[in-house]
């Protein structure tokens, strides 16, 4: 191929479209931000630091992230923009320079039982396809192989016009892969109706035993006292035939209670849709709690636990069908694949193999494609989500991380720093938020955010590289090059919590006896078997108390103050001390502001277009009737209270004419979480990750229990408050109690009294015990990647 040859000897002035190398913001003021501007260099990578609480994700996420998707959604037709998620335009002066973001965030993935990491990445679909055309014996198409799919069969009568009307006979026929006993879900349950209510009253008597059905509660026990096919002052146990059977059993069917045409239907269902259909991982602990009282899940016998009926399960490609390739480990499967030499098939083959090496590459090997969603970790859901990315051929776009080394052993994180660089040296913005020193080193800008959380927070304390950053004096920087020591000397186990035989997941036959009275931390790569081990191994009865990574579930109108039960207290003082009923103190009850009925805004639905939230005039956001901030308590009202932070809480409430020993109790816990600067009143919507754990273990911690599992604590703390999380571990450990981490921290391993590491690697590579004793002796061994890596990090 010949060239034309150049005749210009210089080289040519910079076109005006490559100056367009920056995203500017200006003047950001979403949450707690103040009047924020920075300039964040396009086609590299950003890591945005500072303390938990800081404005990270309120700059990345709320403003950024969230300017470009909203740009994007307005593209559309205003029909299809019906259909989208409505987003209103974040509190920012200017910002230029956006490129189309995609965030790849930790929210856990879809909590439907049905959903699996085959469905959720798209490989289940390829598996389908794959065996459809080469299984043997052929069943059908790919439906016939997907448990979410029932075969259908009708027949009947059709008209065909065709010149004259002709009616014909016809039937149809779609296959499915549903196993018709489980209905695709892998478990059959049975229910134990002593748990639902207690047959000895009546349902005015409030027989009912499910958490959440108040005897008041207008759509749950009110329905099945005012429906007239029940007597609700007869007790349950004196039902005639029909009447238990219209109680347990009936169909829906609309009923009146009140005047309000409402849908009645039979306990039963009714339990079955409300909280069998969701996946038992992603409830709330009390439900979960109930539910495991109520329910035995038993595995399908017809289809053992695979979902899929019997034809799917009999065609077959080697003598492996599409259950057995669902249930291999992914690294397993990927070689299965690779054999696979049929060119009938070649694109989807190298399609189908692309999609499980990217599992691999990116430290998920040990998954298998029937793995539940809603069981994957946090830092696994932000993983699986990064998989459709990473063969991607879109090039200018930005990416946007949450954290993405969450859930990782500092062995991985290397792994998963590759990745991020690959992305920006295909020509991408990355920006990551990030607290891990082992990422933030690999940066090409940093935006350091602070100096403190809430309030004390919200502006920028420092931009530039990681090496001005380690000069800066701000915290981040002072505490970037922090190493913990390892302890001089351990504490003697007061007992032991014996686990013998332990089988769940990938573990092998693991027996081990488990200190109690200290701080155990068990640790190993990612997917060795520690969950399994603490979570699913542990004996019942054992007293523990266990607090682990799942979301907080609360709407704007829920705060600390709800969720701790702080507002109790402080509503009744507030009561006692006017004379009046506590509901008036309540922005969700009697108090409520008839406004805004205590939201403290209004919001406008404006159809296609972003709605509109606006502080309501009457009350002036304050969420009360004017009548309720009329009482006084110390001379605050029920707002001012309500607005303040923790730690200004805590003295209101510890001294004087306010002093309610009950609220001061569980302010000091939540300070000892290093949550004293939070509002009582500020939404759970608006807290960080990090924020959300440490409200979860201030409300654990007056729970009775003598054994605390926590769930890697150090999830979204800065390097700055994983010292003060250490002083909270200690005196949890101080006071009696027996602590159990799971953790990749080397900061709290340097810390423990004993250490388990399970390995030596992930999946079936996994699920043994290949260390247990003090962490000095770890380090002195190097036995394990465990070991290695915190002799490095303490410089053993």
């Amino acid at each position: 191929m010949s060239m034309a040859p150049r005749t210009d000897t210089q080289s040519p002035a910079p076109h005006d479209a490559d100056s367009h190398d920056m995203i500017r913001v200006h003047g950001a003021r979403e949450n707690n931000l103040k009047d924020v501007s920075v300039e964040i260099p396009k086609r590299r990578l950003t890591v945005f630091t500072g303390v938990s609480g800081s404005g990270k994700s309120s700059l990345v996420f709320g403003t950024i992230a969230a300017e470009s998707q909203r740009l994007i959604n307005e593209t559309y037709s205003t029909f299809v923009q019906g259909f989208m998620p409505t987003l209103a335009r974040p509190e920012v002066d200017v910002l230029d320079g956006l490129t189309t973001a995609i965030i790849v965030d930790q929210q856990r993935m879809g909590a439907n039982i049905r959903s699996t990491v085959g469905t959720a990445t798209d490989a289940n679909a390829m598996l389908r396809i794959l065996f459809s055309r080469l299984g043997q014996p052929h069943i059908g198409s790919p439906q016939a192989f997907s448990f979410n799919t029932p075969t259908v069969r009708a027949s009947g009568a059709i008209t065909v016009e065709r010149g004259t009307a002709k009616t014909e006979k016809a039937t149809f026929t779609r296959v499915g892969g549903m196993c018709t006993r489980c209905e695709g879900q892998g478990t059959v349950s049975d229910i134990d109706l002593s748990q639902l209510y207690d047959d000895s009253k009546s349902l005015a008597e409030g027989a009912f035993t499910i958490p959440g059905w108040k005897s008041d509660s207008f759509w749950t026990v009110r329905v099945y006292a005012e429906s007239g096919f029940v007597d609700p002052d007869k007790p349950i146990n004196k039902y005639t035939k029909k009447e238990m059977h219209d109680f347990l059993y009936k169909e829906a069917v609309k009923v009146k209670v009140d005047g309000v045409n409402l849908t009645y239907e039979g306990l039963i269902p009714k339990i079955q849709k409300s909280f069998l259909s969701k996946d038992r991982e992603a409830m709330q602990p009390h439900i979960r709690a109930f539910v495991d009282r109520a329910v035995t899940f038993t595995t399908c016998p017809e289809c053992e636990g695979t979902r899929l009926s019997e034809a799917a399960r009999s065609s077959r490609i080697g003598g492996v069908s599409i259950a057995d390739a669902c249930a291999m480990q992914i690294t397993d499967l990927a070689e299965w694949v690779r054999g696979l030499g049929e060119p009938s098939v070649a694109p989807l083959l190298a399609a189908l193999r692309h999609t499980l090496d990217s599992f691999v590459e990116i430290g998920l090997g040990y998954l298998s494609l029937d793995r539940s969603s809603g069981s994957l970790s946090g830092g696994e859901a932000q993983r699986v989500k990064m998989i459709r990315h990473l063969g991607s051929s879109l090039t200018d776009v930005t990416y946007v991380f949450d954290e993405p080394t969450v859930g990782l052993h500092p062995h991985d994180i290397q792994r998963m720093n590759d990745l991020l660089l690959r992305l920006r040296d295909k020509g991408n913005t990355v920006l990551v938020v990030e607290h891990k020193p082992e990422t933030i080193v690999i940066a090409d800008h940093v935006v350091d955010l602070g100096p403190g959380a809430g309030t004390a927070g919200g502006t920028v304390c420092f931009e530039g590289t990681v090496e001005g950053l380690r000069a800066s004096g701000t915290v981040t920087g002072r505490h970037f090059d922090d190493r913990a020591a390892l302890k001089k000397a351990v504490r003697t186990p007061t007992g032991t919590l014996e686990i013998r035989g332990a089988t769940a997941h990938n573990l092998r036959d693991v027996d081990v006896d488990i200190p109690l009275g200290v701080l155990v931390v068990v640790t190993g790569v990612a997917g060795s078997g520690k969950s399994s081990l603490v979570h699913g191994s542990i004996p019942a009865g054992a007293g523990v108390v266990s607090i682990d990574q799942g979301a907080i579930r609360g709407s704007r109108r829920s705060n600390p103050a709800t969720y701790t039960g702080l507002l109790d207290p402080i509503r009744k003082a507030f009561a006692k001390a006017n004379g009046v009923k506590p509901a008036l103190f309540s922005a969700n009850s009697e108090g409520a502001c008839p406004g805004c009925n205590g939201a403290g805004v209004i919001y406008t639905d404006l159809a296609m277009m972003a709605g509109v939230a606006t502080t309501c005039e009457e009350c002036e956001g304050k969420r009360f009737q004017a009548s309720v901030l009329d009482h006084h308590l110390g001379g605050r009202d029920i707002s001012e209270v309500l607005a303040m932070p923790v730690v200004e809480a805590r003295e209101f409430f510890g001294a004087g004419e306010a002093r309610t020993p009950a609220a001061h109790a569980i302010l000091d816990r939540l300070a000892d979480v290093g949550l004293g600067y939070l509002s009582l009143g500020q939404p759970l919507t608006t807290l960080s990750g990090g924020e959300r754990q440490r409200l979860k273990l201030a409300t654990h911690m007056s729970e009775k229990g003598g054994v605390y599992v926590l769930d890697e604590p150090t999830t979204g703390l800065h390097l700055a408050d994983v010292e003060q999380l250490l002083g909270l571990l200690d005196r949890l450990v101080e006071s009696g109690k027996s602590v159990i981490v799971i953790e990749h921290h080397q900061a709290v391993m340097a810390h423990a009294d004993w250490i388990i590491d399970l390995g030596p690697g992930a999946g079936h590579d996994g699920g043994r015990i290949v260390f247990e004793g003090t962490p000095a002796d770890l380090v002195a061994a190097r036995s394990t990647l465990t070991g290695e890596h915190l002799a490095a990090y303490v410089g053993a």
